[in-house]
């Protein structure tokens, strides 16, 4: 499903639905972070209990920033994670970005639905870095998880708001040693931070929280904290909403997708846009009119 192959696409296609009946089934959980937080290790730590202590089956999505030069990716969250990726029970699948906007793959929605029927119950998708544009995975996951560093300069300029405003929970990592008193402190900074956001519609109050991943200190805590929002948002039925809505977004996404890829690979388009292209960088006419001009070629 990755491929671009386009006989692979339709083969894609095909399997995805076969395996729809048997998807749905598990908790997806988004895990982000400024690079350096510790993602990797705070998901084997994660993973490792959950299949440990909780009889889970886990699989992460573990996506790789891609070189805007060369497009080439390291995928190596594999190694950071060395007792999690022989485990029975753990699948992990590093991906590349490939230039994809939202911080995940382009096929991350589809591959959650293979690992679905393949029986793993819960599902860690690791983004990458932290950004605005990151926003697109809270489409695809039914909780998202903000790992935070304490100590790291002014802590609430250290994020973009954006992404503060949709994390279900703030976990400060790495809160060990000589930095539990300023894990401490920006626990406090941020609980008191989250007051000041609008209330989400799905009635739970994000939280705050703390652990040392390294230490295993404050994993038991934080799943609790996601079991209590799972328990909290089947109640009052707006997990499945929710599960609702992003189906309509990913086909509407999808939609965008192909036309796109229509409007590109039309002979005529590819023709015209060349001439147009340079008449635009030369200042002869505006990006309006020739988008409008290529648009109309395009509707004939």
């Amino acid at each position: 499903i990755e491929s671009s192959n386009s006989q692979h696409q339709q083969l894609a296609e095909e399997l995805i639905e076969r395996c729809l009946p048997f998807s749905g089934k598990s908790f997806r959980i988004g895990i982000t972070g400024v690079p350096g937080v510790g993602k990797s290790t705070f998901i084997e730590a994660l993973g490792t209990y959950l299949i440990e202590e909780k009889n889970k089956k886990v699989a992460v999505l573990a996506i790789d920033p891609s070189s805007t030069k060369t497009k080439g990716s390291i995928l190596g969250d594999k190694t950071r994670m060395n007792k999690l990726s022989v485990n029975d029970n753990a699948f992990i699948r590093p991906s590349p970005s490939s230039g994809a906007l939202g911080g995940v793959a382009k096929a991350t929605r589809e591959t959650i639905i293979l690992c679905e029927a393949a029986g793993y119950d819960t599902i860690l998708i690791e983004t990458v870095g932290v950004g605005q544009s990151e926003t697109e995975v809270k489409s695809m996951v039914d909780f998202f998880l903000l790992l935070m560093l304490a100590g790291a300069g002014d802590e609430l300029q250290g994020i973009k708001r954006g992404i503060m405003e949709i994390a279900d929970v703030l976990i400060i990592n790495k809160a060990d040693g000589s930095n539990i008193d300023s894990a401490n402190l920006a626990q406090q900074e941020y609980k008191n931070a989250i007051h000041l956001f609008p209330p989400n519609d799905n009635g739970w109050l994000p939280k705050v929280g703390s652990c040392s991943s390294t230490e295993n200190k404050g994993i038991s805590d934080t799943w609790e904290i996601i079991e209590s929002y799972f328990k909290l948002t089947q109640s009052n039925n707006s997990f499945y909403t929710n599960r609702k809505l992003q189906a309509k977004f990913w086909l509407e996404n999808t939609i965008n997708n192909s036309i796109k890829e229509l409007f590109y690979a039309n002979k005529k388009i590819q023709t015209k846009i060349q001439e147009l292209e340079m008449m635009v960088m030369s200042g002869v006419i505006s990006p309006f009119k020739a988008a409008r001009e290529l648009l109309s070629i395009f509707k004939k």
